[in-house]
């Protein structure tokens, strides 16, 4: 008599697990240099996210921030602001780059030249993630928790399709905004305000 033992089928994501290694820095580091136009983040867990081009409304929306934030920083003169190709390798493990970010010139001036030519090996004290419509709102929140976990101070999840901001803070629960009209640096940017005119209106 044969004896047939029986199969039990395994999961789209037990499977993957066998195929798939984490990804490393030093990858990451490498497809960046391949592919530069294309964005790419790391979890902490080693996952690669890969992000094409932004449309033509989310990228405009994006660059009315950052152009509002490198004008006031300009201003300002107590930190230095990037753009969503600066990337930062967190102390978790993970390496994300927002849309917009600004980082205390002190902390910027403590780096070398040979870590300012690299991913930044530190959390930006502040950044801003503006939701395009192929970003997972559940996934962009738990970047946002990521970065707060890793020491951000101020960030904001502006989501321009619901008219909504939501507010992270160092050890303080989110504030869901709706339809603000402004929003404050607080004492993270003393003195900036943010306009959403052509963001969210």
């Amino acid at each position: 008599m044969t004896v047939v033992e029986a199969v039990h089928p395994r999961s789209a994501a037990e499977e993957q697990e066998d195929v798939l290694e984490p990804y490393t820095r030093e990858q990451l580091t490498s497809l960046a240099a391949q592919y530069p136009d294309l964005r790419m983040e790391l979890t902490k867990e080693g996952r690669l996210i890969v992000m094409p081009p932004s449309g033509g409304e989310s990228s405009h929306q994006s660059s009315i921030v950052g152009g509002r934030l490198f004008a006031w920083a300009d201003q300002d003169k107590t930190g230095v602001t990037f753009d969503a190709n600066g990337g930062y390798n967190l102390p978790n493990g993970g390496t994300r780059a927002p849309d917009a970010s600004w980082l205390r010139r002190d902390r910027w001036d403590a780096l070398t030249p040979e870590q300012r030519q690299k991913f930044l090996p530190l959390c930006p004290d502040f950044l801003v993630e503006v939701l395009s419509p192929t970003d997972s709102l559940t996934e962009t929140r738990q970047k946002m928790e990521e970065y707060k976990e890793n020491g951000a101070r101020l960030g904001w999840l502006i989501n321009p399709r619901r008219r909504q901001v939501e507010v992270y803070r160092l050890n303080r629960d989110v504030e869901v905004l709706n339809a603000p009209v402004s929003l404050s640096g607080e004492d993270v940017l003393p003195g900036f305000v943010l306009d959403l005119a052509g963001i969210l209106f």
